[in-house]
């Protein structure tokens, strides 16, 4: 296999990702009010990548997911300021999607590949749990006062929980899904 025809064939398999990826995050299981949902393993295609091609690649086509993402569904900051608005950009869709390709990274200290999946998996739903968390508490605090439940607590740990409402979720049912998928096809998990 000549190394064009590589790099060709693990393009499109990153484009046919970007566009499982996009038609997943439409199928929403459980949406929040204010931003956030479970869906139908959204994150699991760039996760994919990762596992499959490293994250050079897992990281460009999180980044391409990032973008479309923004174009599919941009929610403006509430405080309106140049640095909020860089703020949502960065947090909630550049870092928090961006970073789903990073996967590979946490399997290198486990012998195990299906552990590895595992915590790699989940270690990228927590990292982007932590964007929305910081984003929740930084630049969308303004939304507690439409909770009942939230009413007197700290943004910090309002933003938690609403948080970890959706992501828990979803961060249980991409792992799950991921070893699931490695236990029936584990060499799908690696470039051919």
């Amino acid at each position: 296999m000549t190394k064009t025809y590589t790099r060709t064939r693990t393009l499109v398999e990153c484009a046919l990702m970007i566009a499982v990826g996009t038609v997943l995050a439409q199928i929403k299981i459980f949406d929040m009010p204010y931003g956030g949902s479970v869906t139908l393993l959204s994150m699991l295609p760039f996760i994919l990548v990762s596992f499959r091609h490293g994250v050079k690649w897992g990281l460009a086509t999180g980044f391409v997911n990032a973008m479309l993402q923004m174009l599919l569904g941009f929610y403006a900051p509430p405080a309106g300021t140049v640095i909020a608005f860089v703020g949502v950009v960065l947090l909630d869709y550049v870092l928090a999607f961006t970073l789903l390709g990073s996967a590979e990274l946490f399997t290198k200290p486990f012998r195990s590949r299906a552990v590895g999946v595992a915590v790699g998996t989940a270690a990228v739903c927590v990292i982007r749990f932590l964007c929305s968390f910081l984003s929740g508490a930084l630049l969308w605090g303004s939304y507690q006062e439409y909770y009942e439940w939230a009413q007197g607590m700290s943004v910090w740990m309002y933003s938690f929980i609403y948080n970890a409402t959706y992501m828990l979720p979803e961060l249980i049912l991409t792992t799950v899904a991921a070893v699931l998928l490695y236990k029936a096809m584990p060499k799908f998990f690696t470039a051919e």
